[in-house]
């Protein structure tokens, strides 16, 4: 598992989950604060990385937009505002929690049907 964390997400998150074995990094460490979701996003395609995010809405909206481009990534996990931004040790539990529990794989599976439905249409 490859992360890239939004610049929405504290960067002792990110410390938190290499702690813990995993492979993150965060927007600030890669000094992308400031910018675009767009640019966040690709960012985390260059290094094959999943996106996370607070920011539903938008990264929702880009991933309609890249899957209609045909630009697949890695995924987006979206992490609800009802868990405190300052509990980084609940983030760097639940974003893994997340990703092995299946909810990603359900993610995955549904990227890949709209990919393939959006090939199907516009080829």
């Amino acid at each position: 598992m490859k992360l890239y964390l939004d610049e929405d997400i504290s960067p002792r998150v990110a410390e938190l989950l290499r702690e813990n074995g995993v492979n993150a990094v965060s927007a600030h460490e890669k000094e992308m604060k400031g910018a675009s979701d767009e640019e966040q996003l690709i960012a985390a395609v260059n290094e094959e990385r999943v996106m996370v995010t607070r920011n539903r809405n938008d990264f929702i909206t880009l991933t309609v937009r890249f899957f209609q481009d045909l630009k697949p990534h890695q995924g987006l996990i979206i992490v609800p505002h009802s868990i405190p931004g300052s509990n980084f040790k609940l983030f760097s539990h639940l974003i893994p929690s997340i990703y092995h529990n299946g909810l990603f794989a359900i993610l995955s599976f549904i990227k890949s049907k709209v990919l393939s439905f959006a090939q199907n249409i516009f080829s």
